[in-house]
């Protein structure tokens, strides 16, 4: 990355940062797909299964992921301060930090798996093929997290491309272990469902060692010589990646388990609701991954910029970031008016189904919407390390209003299922107005100095 002068500088140095981590994310998404498609052609229960271990497990490690996403803002402004002889020092801690979360993790899912799984009282076969499932992602959890410690490295210097090229990488070897070990080829035994588990952990080793390779090798990551010293562990360091991490993972883990906890009050309109709700919900978290794109970079983009004391510039990257999000959510707003029967259709042959997907199309519309406003500023208060506030507004928004408006909609106003998306974007609409306020005032204090 490099100081720009021009708004024309700024979109095109933004871009560049921007599409490697849209890309990036798009294929992190296809793996849970990948898992729960091939792991259907086996049977209902090993799709069941690990439809219902995603579940589980995806909402706890995209939580895990953003406390050690805490990185990227200190990276980046180390790099923009031109600290660069702090940066060793800093990966390893957090290197450190993603082992003893692991550790931490794992033994945590030794405990809870059962009672979790007794809880929603499964059939025996589809709670054998969930528990394997989980059982085999363990031992990928901790290479998965060191590889993100050296992911928030390389995304954090503005090489957002490499990261980019190393999981999509990851996807064909994802299929090929899920082939192996799901359908049994090769002299590789057939694990079903529990396979799909099997192979994502090795996957996992295998996103490590390539991450290893490019630090190690790659310029410019190997003129750092991460692995020159490995002092001993700093609590001190913890405490300060902490500080900016747990704000920000416990507000991923907000955000994305108040989708589970609507899912879990549409189950009392029958199956044509719950049906219809989840494939807008799907279609809804493959828009959201541009907004989520755009906050990622902005983190990167005003780190740097705060970093180098170039307050300025930070200011107008944040802004240019909303800006270019509530243009593509402008235009996805006519893709999505204009195709909505065309999207349903691609979701269901049932006619039932295909009308109420539809309707609550029209509600993702205004979600989506919501979400470009949204997401870019919790990612340029990130990148002013910012965090607490993001955890706060996100208790306030999805769980003090979204819910109880939801709830309240759907039950006393006669809005019926579509009233939890009322208060969905109740809520998200709330947390911008107050997001936008809480950047202003961080801009102007930091203006100040």
């Amino acid at each position: 990355m490099r100081q720009t002068y021009s708004y024309q500088e700024k979109v095109k140095q933004f871009m560049i940062v921007l599409l490697p981590i849209f890309i990036t994310q798009i294929t992190l998404m296809s793996t849970g797909f990948f898992d729960t498609v091939m792991a259907g052609n086996v049977s209902e229960y090993d799709l069941a299964g690990v439809a219902i271990a995603v579940n589980i497990f995806m909402p706890v490690f995209g939580s895990i992921l953003g406390v050690l996403s805490g990185l990227t803002p200190t990276i980046s402004q180390l790099y923009g301060a031109n600290k660069k002889e702090e940066l060793p020092f800093i990966i390893v801690q957090g290197i450190y930090l993603a082992i003893v979360i692991a550790i931490c993790l794992i033994i945590l899912g030794f405990i809870v798996i059962d009672p979790l799984l007794n809880v929603m009282n499964l059939e025996a076969k589809v709670k054998i093929v969930a528990k394997g499932f989980l059982l085999a992602c363990a031992f990928g959890i901790s290479p998965i997290l060191i590889a993100a410690v050296f992911r928030n490295f390389v995304d954090a210097l503005g090489y957002t491309r490499v990261t980019m090229v190393v999981t999509v990488c990851a996807v064909p070897i994802n299929i090929c272990m899920n082939y192996l070990f799901i359908f049994g080829k090769m002299g590789f035994p057939a694990l079903g469902g529990i396979g799909a588990g099997v192979g994502t952990a090795i996957t996992y080793w295998f996103v490590l060692f390539i991450n290893l390779l490019v630090i190690k090798h790659v310029k410019p990551f190997s003129q750092y010589d991460i692995f020159r010293v490995f002092g001993k562990p700093d609590f001190a360091a913890w405490r300060q990646l902490l500080s900016i991490g747990l704000p920000i993972g416990f507000a991923m883990f907000c955000e994305q388990s108040i989708f589970g906890a609507v899912a879990l009050f549409m189950a009392a309109y029958g199956t044509t609701v719950i049906a219809a709700h989840q494939a807008a919900m799907n279609f809804s978290t493959m828009v959201y991954m541009i907004p989520l794109s755009i906050s990622m970079a902005l983190t990167i983009m005003v780190g740097y910029e705060v970093g180098a004391k170039r307050y300025e510039d930070a200011k107008k990257y944040s802004y240019l970031g909303v800006a270019l999000s509530i243009l593509f959510s402008g235009s996805l707003t006519l893709i999505l008016a204009n195709f909505k029967g065309e999207i349903a259709a691609l979701y269901t042959k049932d006619e039932a189904v295909y009308q109420m997907i539809q309707i609550f199309l029209l509600y993702v519309i205004v979600l989506q919407f919501s979400d470009a406003i949204s997401a870019p500023l919790q990612g340029a208060l990130r990148g002013y390390k910012d965090v607490k506030i993001t955890l706060i507004l996100a208790v306030i928004s999805y769980w003090i209003i979204g819910l109880p408006v939801g709830y309240a909609f759907a039950n006393y106003f006669g809005v019926g299922p579509y009233g939890y998306w009322v208060g969905l974007i109740a809520g998200i609409v709330a947390g911008a107005v107050a997001l936008i306020i809480r950047l202003v005032k961080v801009q102007r204090k930091q203006l100040a100095k």
